[in-house]
């Protein structure tokens, strides 16, 4: 059964660029310039780059990423990479999409230059949608697991290309690199102009949330599962309007959260918190944003009111002006009503 609204516009607001990259380019590149890829065919190469089973931890699912950044060796594999996100994002149905990439995690196996990395996945992204007709919007993100002097010099790479990107976020090891340490960052982001949209209280608990709110600014929040062990937290989440970019089926697999049903996102939905429902990375669980609808937010335990509400709050908090959002929603009405 398709839980997914057609009448109403299908977004995911978050989705790592670089942790969707298709086997089978995996398998071209690595081919092509004769990489020590652990397969030469596509089920062969599978299980080195899909989860198949839960993982004991982030770090763990971390490990995966080995063969997508293995593939990442110009700038124009890091295009390509870019233009085929925005390609399946319009083959999955898709009506809007937000992207985000870290540029040093991208140029760090072959040592590209950041700044071309940017330019790069700008290019692609740019004319992915031009070509399929989807809009998209690019998130940077700061590599928190680099330390604050990197993060420095990636939120510098990233604002080269400033007007073709939204918002910053903050990923990677969210428990040995909290995000006191990247206010300065973040301020500097702010300043140019850009959303905030930070990774919070997937790690860490729920003072990791209070403290992307309070000093990072945050609009809206990466999983922000540990949100759900503090009452006021989710309060002051509903009062305020804050998005919380929920992805299921990856909080599963990196051991976020025990099981579909321990997900906090069916509380989220029924405390009034803007929460959605997103992939991560696709690349890695091997998932489509229907199959999240579909499949495990079914598992999650939400009905079919809720699901539709998590719908409505991915446009409700995407990072776009009301009347792109009022003409996303009239085409798609218009389109289901001809």
């Amino acid at each position: 059964m398709n839980r997914i609204h057609s009448d109403y516009p299908l977004v995911e607001l978050h989705r790592h660029l670089d942790g969707s990259v298709r086997l089978e380019t995996i398998l071209d590149i690595g081919l092509k310039h004769n990489l020590p890829l652990p397969a030469d065919t596509l089920e062969g190469l599978r299980p080195y780059v899909q989860v198949t089973e839960a993982k004991p931890s982030i770090l763990d699912f971390f490990e995966k990423f080995e063969w997508l950044t293995a593939i990442m060796l110009d700038d124009e594999s890091c295009r390509r990479i870019a233009y085929e996100n925005v390609e399946d994002a319009k083959n999955e149905g898709l009506d809007y999409i937000e992207l985000r990439f870290s540029p040093w995690f991208m140029a760090e196996k072959y040592h590209l230059h950041p700044e071309g990395v940017v330019e790069a996945v700008v290019e692609g992204v740019q004319t992915g949608s031009q070509d399929f007709g989807i809009p998209v919007n690019l998130i940077g993100i700061i590599s928190r697991t680099y330390g604050p002097e990197i993060g420095m010099q990636e939120l510098d790479a990233l604002l080269s290309c400033k007007e073709a990107i939204t918002a910053v976020d903050l990923a990677g090891d969210e428990i040995h690199f909290p995000g006191e340490i990247f206010t300065t960052h973040f301020k500097k982001a702010r300043d140019a102009g850009w959303y905030s949209c930070p990774h919070a209280g997937e790690a860490a608990g729920p003072e990791s949330v209070w403290q992307a709110i309070h000093e990072l600014g945050a609009e809206r929040i990466g999983h922000a599962v540990a949100a759900a062990q503090d009452p006021a937290l989710m309060d002051y989440l509903a009062e305020h309007g804050i998005g919380v970019e929920s992805s299921l089926t990856s909080n599963v697999q990196t051991s976020t959260v025990p099981s579909y049903e321990a997900h906090p996102l069916k509380r989220f939905i029924q405390a009034g918190v803007r929460a959605c429902i997103n992939t991560d990375d696709p690349g890695i669980s091997a998932v489509t944003l229907t199959h999240e609808y579909n499949d495990a937010a079914v598992k999650a335990g939400l009905t079919e009111e809720e699901i539709f509400q998590a719908q409505k709050n991915a446009l409700e908090v995407a990072f776009l002006s009301q009347a792109k959002k009022k003409s996303l929603l009239q085409s798609k009405q218009a389109a289901a009503e001809s």
